[in-house]
């Protein structure tokens, strides 16, 4: 399977990979192919013969009691990206063996970097790594990769290298793959990886017997209680922000942190839905507009999305940015709605006017480096998508009198060479919990954005 052209839309990616796989099955007949399964230990003494089986692409659906004959599935590239969880599916259990060719593990590497499938890619890879017991892949030993790749002459050079047990140190997932299955040992740097999920494990809450850091909640007879350094007290009261309302006690909770006098930095982590960057915005708009503790707002956030890169559109930085702040737009007008904010408008009688960039200004993170934040509110969206080095440039870009707000869900990191662990937010939650001006929160809750939304969180989708 060659690389989607950069010139289709997201959209069209499911039908570019499909086209591709009938393309080339209609160029060749149907091969025979054969493998033996790795087995585990204690079957492995009783195998002797090998399952040989023609080629398959279609789910097994029959019951293992209907048939005694094993499939051997062989799968494509774009297999693994329309579902990560295919190995697990046509395995059936351990019915049927599953390989996967070591071109396409190729093709994964060079298609890591293209921002409409990379987060399909990590996925892709996750599955097969968490697979690898039952993954057969095949090689031909005799003959040269169709595809250039650097990571197989790293490996290489260290293979002839003569050295006694070596390790090779990356955090590149793909040629950690690559590494298990040539025979050269590898792990990831380990002082770029916390211990654990942090921003996971520390919701914001403890409970009674666990120490309480900084800024932090626990329960108290069915209430929460804030342990802030004027001491613990229980938030009897509900928050209205700009006419807004929390639609469960962790909101308000992250209303009684966004608001806070006294904390500087704020992080929030939920799924998606829990209305983290509505109610940045909606505190933002408070803080600046009405309370004008500060100047301006600014929206930052980073060069990883999901489609064409900025580069490849046409006009000025605003122009190329427009794309990626229409839901920004759509929630500051929600907002104007609901109480007006005139002054972070260009014109706001205009439905289609823009937003006055001496009160209100989205920029990208790159744009960043070598300024001084001062007299603001400042928002960073999607901060599981930066990288310790990127996260700690940015917040020492912060003068006086700032409300720094990161928000995130390190469930969803697009960046190839980030993971759950490894991002700006863990980062965050790790070394800053416990001090004086910062607070965590993790949203929760019954209810989202809609029933919709609500369904799917549910359904774990």
């Amino acid at each position: 399977m060659t690389a989607p052209n950069s010139g289709n839309s997201p959209d069209q990616l499911t039908d570019l990979l499909h086209h591709e796989t009938t393309h080339r099955a209609r160029r060749r007949p149907a091969a025979r192919v054969s493998f033996e399964e790795p087995l585990p230990k204690e079957e492995a003494r009783g195998a002797s013969t090998t399952h040989t089986t023609t080629h398959d692409t279609t789910t097994n659906s029959h019951s293992s009691g209907s048939s005694t004959m094993k499939k051997s599935y062989i799968l494509d590239t774009n297999a693994l990206l329309e579902d990560p969880n295919c190995i697990r599916v046509l395995r059936n259990g351990k019915e049927n063996a599953v390989g996967i060719p070591f071109h396409v593990i190729l093709e994964l590497d060079k298609l890591k970097k293209e921002p409409r499938v990379k987060h399909l890619v990590s996925k892709a890879i996750d599955s097969i790594r968490e697979n690898l017991e039952v993954v057969h892949i095949i090689k031909d030993e005799n003959s040269d990769p169709l595809i250039p790749s650097i990571d197989l002459q790293i490996l290489k050079e260290i293979k002839n290298a003569g050295l006694d047990d070596p390790i090779l140190v990356t955090n590149d997932r793909i040629l950690q793959l690559m590494a298990e299955f040539s025979g050269v040992q590898s792990q990831e740097y380990k002082q770029a990886k916390p211990f654990e999920s942090e921003s996971q494990q520390y919701t914001g809450f403890v409970s009674d017997d666990d120490e309480k850091p900084l800024n932090c909640f626990s329960w108290h007879e069915g209430r929460p209680m804030f342990h802030g350094q004027d001491g613990p007290r229980v938030i009897e009261y509900e928050h209205e922000v700009w006419k807004v309302r929390p639609r469960n006690v962790y909101q308000n909770l992250a209303f009684e942190l966004l608001l806070h006098e006294h904390i500087d930095l704020v992080s929030l982590q939920s799924d998606a839905g829990y209305g983290k960057t509505y109610l940045a915005l909606a505190a933002a708009l408070y803080m600046t507009l009405e309370q004008k503790r500060f100047d301006k707002i600014y929206v930052l956030k980073p060069l990883i999305e999901i489609g064409t890169k900025m580069g490849y559109l046409p006009g000025d930085v605003n122009d190329k940015m427009e794309p990626y702040i229409r839901y920004l737009y759509g929630l500051v007008t929600k907002l104007h709605g609901a109480r007006p904010a005139n002054k972070v408008f260009v014109d706001p009688k205009d439905g289609t006017s823009k937003f006055d960039a001496n009160k209100f200004e989205i920029l990208p993170l790159a744009f960043i480096r070598g300024m001084t934040i001062e007299d603001a509110v400042v928002i960073v969206d999607e901060t599981q998508n930066l990288s310790r080095t990127e996260i700690r440039a940015l917040l020492t870009r912060m003068g006086e009198n700032v409300k720094c707000i990161c928000l995130g869900d390190t469930r969803q990191v697009d960046n190839p060479y980030l993971n759950e662990s490894n991002n700006a937010l863990n980062w965050i939650v790790r070394m800053m919990r416990g001090l004086p001006n910062y607070a965590h929160l993790v949203l929760k809750g019954t209810r989202s954005r809609g029933p919709i939304c609500d369904a799917v969180i549910k359904s774990g989708l």
